[in-house]
């Protein structure tokens, strides 16, 4: 897929050239869709371009219903053209999933089953972080709910997130003090 793209402002002595229509939308470390489809594709062994494209289309539009704010822009900015199209097209969700419910709300919607649908996540997610870069993989996991930072390829190193009173108070109390239900004071 080549996007056309007209201006009909005049360009500033600063701003880059456009690109040829013919040249392939590429991210700013050089990755070219292409590129990125290829490395899907290693990742999940899939036996075909075709499929590679259906996991990096579906998994990516799903991303993109959980992110918000500087992570969204930032991981658009950093993907190929087309792939960033496919991500920042979809409006997202106003309570996010966890990574299981990311897992099975993509299976629902594909017809897959949670575990190729979860090997799909990996397969896109892993080249994803690479674009991405340690730093913004990193926010992105943080701003999300447990569980995503093994579909990016990580160990989930945090504990699940409280959303309750009534949970954190019981951890606080545990914390404060660890040896209080065994009679040590």
């Amino acid at each position: 897929m080549t996007l056309r793209t007209e201006t009909t402002t005049p360009l500033s002595p600063t701003a880059p050239a456009p690109r040829p229509a013919s040249a392939p939308a590429s991210a700013p470390d050089g990755v070219s869709y292409s590129g990125l489809l290829e490395r899907v594709r290693y990742e999940g062994a899939y036996p075909t371009r075709e499929r590679a494209e259906e996991s990096v289309s579906a998994v990516l539009a799903a991303l993109g219903r959980q992110l918000v704010g500087d992570e969204r822009v930032e991981l658009a900015a950093r993907l190929p053209v087309e792939a960033a199209l496919t991500f920042t097209a979809q409006v997202p969700a106003t309570t996010p999933l966890t990574g299981w419910e990311f897992v099975k709300d993509l299976a629902r919607r594909t017809g897959g089953s949670p575990a190729t649908t979860r090997w799909d996540v990996g397969a896109v997610l892993a080249p994803v972080a690479r674009l991405a870069g340690p730093e913004l993989v990193d926010r992105i996991v943080d701003q999300l709910p447990s569980g995503y930072a093994l579909l990016f390829g990580r160990a989930e190193l945090r504990p699940p997130r409280s959303t309750t009173r009534t949970t954190r108070t019981a951890h606080a109390a545990r914390t404060a003090r660890p040896f209080a239900d065994r009679g040590a004071a």
